[in-house]
């Protein structure tokens, strides 16, 4: 199986032509089924796609990490421009009232559409808190068990419920991975539920233990120097052969790593395309 992961929208441009903004959006390119991990924060992945040669209409499926504006405010476009049907899996939280709360100050930043007018454009809802197998080499991860001691979700993060305001635990936080005869490809959003505690995951649900391939955001923006160097020693123990990190990384987190993880580390940006034989 030959996979092509390409990057359609990243905090950062990495070739002429392309947009960046605050988000993340990942094409996986199998043979004969191309899934769409994440759509972005608006309009960058319907004007990218065109710079990159990518015809959205090709897209059988669209895998939603979670329920944050930047990973689903692209998602109306991108139905519209492929101009069909396609099943969105995703967990049943996508849709919850997510906020960041900093002070008295609350934001809303959850997904910036209705579910009944996604639907209208072409949105077919598959949501499941567990892992949904696309194919017998390609599943979703469900819900992530959090299960490491260092890895932990900022408590701005709330959810307004009929009941008030709780702590957003993210249980709609999930990967995507693939089996391949060289170990496991992970594709990541933000990782808020732990890039380790995700990989672990993975791992257990797959039966696999090799890690190619780790491709996405971590969630490490915020992190401090220790926990970033723990993530750092368990993806060597883990043995994972390449890392591209994007979106919610930040600098302090990419510059650590890479000193940690040698050539192993690198960045994925706007444009960035991977093959995997």
């Amino acid at each position: 199986m030959s996979i092509r992961i390409l990057t359609l929208n990243e905090n950062t441009a990495g070739r002429p032509g392309v947009l960046a903004e605050w988000g993340l959006s990942i094409l996986v390119e199998t043979n004969g089924l191309n899934i769409l991990v994440d759509t972005g924060a608006s309009s960058t992945v319907p004007h990218n796609v065109r710079q990159l040669g990518v015809d959205l209409s090709s897209v059988q499926k669209i895998v939603l990490s979670h329920g944050h504006f930047d990973h689903t405010g692209g998602l109306k476009g991108v139905l519209l421009q492929a101009g069909r049907k396609i099943e969105i899996i995703a967990h049943p939280d996508v849709f919850a009232r997510k906020s960041t709360r900093f002070g008295q100050t609350e934001s809303y930043i959850g997904i910036p559409y209705e579910r009944k007018e996604l639907e209208s454009a072409g949105a077919s809802f598959k949501l499941s808190k567990e892992p949904v197998w696309i194919t017998d080499k390609i599943v979703t991860t469900g819900e992530v068990p959090m299960v490491t001691e260092y890895e932990t979700i900022e408590p701005h993060f709330i959810v307004k419920t009929e009941s008030g305001v709780v702590p957003d635990i993210f249980a709609d936080d999930q990967a995507l991975i693939i089996k391949t005869d060289a170990g496991l490809v992970v594709i990541l959003g933000c990782a808020h539920r732990g890039m380790i505690n995700t990989l672990r995951h993975a791992q257990k649900i797959t039966g696999v233990n090799e890690i190619n391939t780790v491709i996405g955001g971590t969630h490490l923006i915020q992190a401090g120097e220790e926990r970033i160097l723990m993530t750092a020693s368990a993806l060597l123990d883990m043995g994972v052969q390449r890392i591209g990190v994007s979106h919610c990384t930040g600098t302090k987190a990419s510059l650590l790593l890479a000193q940690q993880l040698g050539d192993a580390f690198f960045m994925n940006n706007t444009g960035s395309s991977i093959t995997i034989e």
